[in-house]
């Protein structure tokens, strides 16, 4: 689906409430170059039998096709609020006559009709301190300052939510401090080569010795051993 080149002006001057009048002409202008307009001033025919004939069929798919349209040029140029308020109507036809009750007439019963059917049904449950605050200011709102107040709380509403976002943790992330601490590698003291393991000669030894066959000493300690000339060593 694209839109006219046309659907610019209606862009640029969405309908706000107070230039409904301006709104309604450029509407006019498009739907008029689309050929969509004659949705506004015909009833939908009835859906067509299964044994219709192929014209009645196509006048009817025809005719669908340009009430979707033209709900889609009005919903697209309209603010956000009055989008909520007409996005779940079911004809071009219904949008319009709804909006002209609202903004098409100034008498006072008119007004306070739309001010009920904006605060009472249109507004979903996110509003509900805004309709709080409304009760209680008492405010003469205007259909148009009202309009722009709600457009304010929207756009406050959605700024809030994303910065409520932006402020919540990682969930991926660890929080500094609580990750687990790396194993320390313990090296054994290394014992260098050669040296041998030195024994304790002041214990007194049990066995007997190879030398003179006394207890208490080993071979090489035996006091009766030769020295290096043969004879006995002295005692």
């Amino acid at each position: 689906m694209s839109f006219n080149p046309l659907f610019a002006i209606l862009k640029e001057h969405k309908l706000e409430g107070h230039n409904y009048i301006v709104w309604k002409q450029n509407l006019d202008i498009v739907l008029t170059a689309e050929e969509y307009k004659y949705v506004l001033t015909t009833e939908c025919p009835h859906v067509p039998a299964a044994n219709a004939s192929a014209a009645v069929k196509e006048t009817y798919r025809k005719w669908c096709k340009a009430n979707e349209m033209a709900k889609c040029y009005m919903l697209a140029s309209m603010s956000t609020v009055l989008q909520h308020q007409h996005q779940g109507m079911n004809t071009a036809t219904e949008i319009m006559n709804n909006l002209n009750s609202l903004f098409g007439t100034q008498n006072r019963a008119a007004k306070s009709l739309a001010f009920r059917s904006i605060m009472t049904k249109s507004l979903p449950a996110s509003y509900q301190q805004f309709k709080l605050n409304f009760e209680m200011n008492k405010r003469a709102y205007t259909l148009a300052e009202l309009l722009t107040e709600l457009q304010s709380a929207e756009d406050l509403m959605v700024q809030t939510k994303a910065a409520m976002m932006s402020s919540r943790p990682s969930s991926s992330g660890s929080k500094p401090g609580k990750g687990k601490k790396k194993a320390q590698n313990v090296v054994a003291p290394k014992i260098a080569k050669g040296k041998k393991k030195r024994v304790n000669t002041n214990k007194k030894q049990s066995g007997k010795c190879f030398k003179c066959g006394e207890k208490g000493h080993w071979k090489p300690d035996c006091p009766k051993k030769t020295n290096g000339s043969g004879n006995k060593a002295v005692e």
